[in-house]
C-alpha cells in the first residue's frame, strides 16, 4: 500500500514539454536488461518458451536518455524493473550516478528480487544516487527479516527501503497485484488466461508511462511482455519524437477512448486506470484539439 499510493502521488504531477500544453510522463520504467536468475510461478518466466537473454543495456543508451530528459528538467520517477532482475547489471551503480548527475530532481528507484543484495552493495546504490529500494522478498518470513537486518546495517541517509512480503500463498495472490502481463501468462506455471473478448475501459498507462527496454525499444508499458507494441527505438530516435510521434498518439488515442482491440491490448485484463487521470485529461484535449 505505501508504495501504491507513493506512485499515485507521482503520477498525479504532471509537467508540460516546454512551450505547450502537451505532458511529459510522470515515469520512466527502465528494463536494462534481458535475463532474471528466477522463474516465479506468478510471472511469465516460469513459461518454459519465455527467453532468458543475458544482455544489458549500454551505458551510451542510458546517457542518451538521462541528456533528453534533462533538457526537459524532467523530475519524475526514474524505475529500473521491467521485464528483469536489475541487480544483475554490474554497471547498475554506474547508470544510476549518471542519471543522477542529469536529473538531480528526480525519484530513481530500484524493484529487485535481492538475491545479490548485501549490506555494502546497498550502500554503494545509495551513494550512487538512488531514492528508493524496493526488495521483493519470494522465500519466507526469514528472508523478509534477512533484508530488513542488511538494510539497517546500510544506516541510509537520504533514502528509503522497503522490504515487499511477496511469499504468500496462491489464494493471497502471492502478495502482488496479479494479472495476465498483457496476456503472457497462459502457460506460467500459475496460468492465468489471455482475454478472449478484449476490455472496452480506457487505459491511461501511454499517458504517463513511457517504458524502455535494454535495446532501446518503446513499448506501450510494463505489462507488454510480447513486447509488441513498438512505438520507437531509443538508439535511433529522440525521447519527445517517441512520446510525440503517430505511434505513441494512435494507441494513446484508442486506449483513452476504450479501445482495446489491439495487440497487445486485446488479450490484456489491466483496468489501466488507477493513475495517470491528470495527464489523460491534458492528451484528450490535445487529441481533440488536433483532430
Amino acid at each position: 500500500m505505501p508504495n501504491k499510493n507513493h506512485r499515485i502521488n507521482i503520477a498525479n504531477q504532471v509537467n508540460l514539454i516546454s512551450g505547450t500544453d502537451v505532458p511529459l510522463p510522470s515515469m520512466v520504467e527502465i528494463s536494462n536488461s534481458g535475463t532474471c536468475n528466477r522463474s516465479c510461478s506468478f510471472c511469465p518466466r516460469s513459461d518454459p518458451t519465455y527467453p532468458n537473454i543475458p544482455e544489458f543495456i549500454t551505458t551510451t543508451l542510458i546517457i542518451k536518455l538521462g541528456k533528453q530528459l534533462a533538457e526537459q528538467r524532467y523530475s519524475g520517477l526514474i524505475l529500473f524493473a521491467g521485464f528483469c532482475e536489475p541487480l544483475l547489471d554490474k554497471r547498475l551503480n554506474l547508470h544510476i550516478a549518471i542519471l543522477r548527475s542529469l536529473l538531480p530532481n528526480s525519484i530513481i528507484e530500484v524493484v529487485t528480487n535481492g538475491d545479490v543484495l548485501t549490506t555494502e552493495r546497498i550502500s554503494s546504490l545509495f551513494r550512487a544516487g538512488l531514492s528508493r529500494l524496493l526488495i521483493s522478498a519470494y522465500d519466507g518470513i526469514e528472508q523478509v527479516n534477512y533484508f530488513q537486518e542488511i538494510c539497517d546495517a546500510a544506516n541510509i541517509r537520504g533514502g528509503y527501503t522497503e522490504v515487499r512480503h511477496r511469499y504468500l500463498p496462491p489464494e493471497e495472490k502471492f502478495g502482488i497485484i496479479l494479472s495476465n502481463r498483457g496476456g503472457r501468462m497462459a502457460n506460467a506455471e500459475f496460468a492465468i488466461p489471455t482475454l478472449a473478448d478484449p476490455l472496452t475501459s480506457p487505459c491511461l498507462y501511454t499517458s504517463y508511462m513511457f517504458f524502455m527496454n535494454y535495446n532501446g525499444e518503446v513499448l506501450l508499458c510494463p505489462h507488454d511482455w510480447h513486447e509488441s507494441g513498438l512505438v520507437g527505438n531509443m538508439k535511433e530516435e529522440t525521447f519527445i519524437d517517441i512520446w510525440t510521434g503517430d505511434k505513441f498518439r494512435n494507441y494513446r488515442k484508442k486506449l483513452l477512448n476504450g479501445d482495446r482491440t489491439h495487440l497487445p491490448c486485446s488479450g490484456c485484463d489491466v483496468p489501466g486506470t488507477l493513475m495517470g487521470e491528470n495527464h489523460a485529461v491534458l492528451w484528450l484535449e490535445e487529441i481533440n484539439e488536433s483532430a
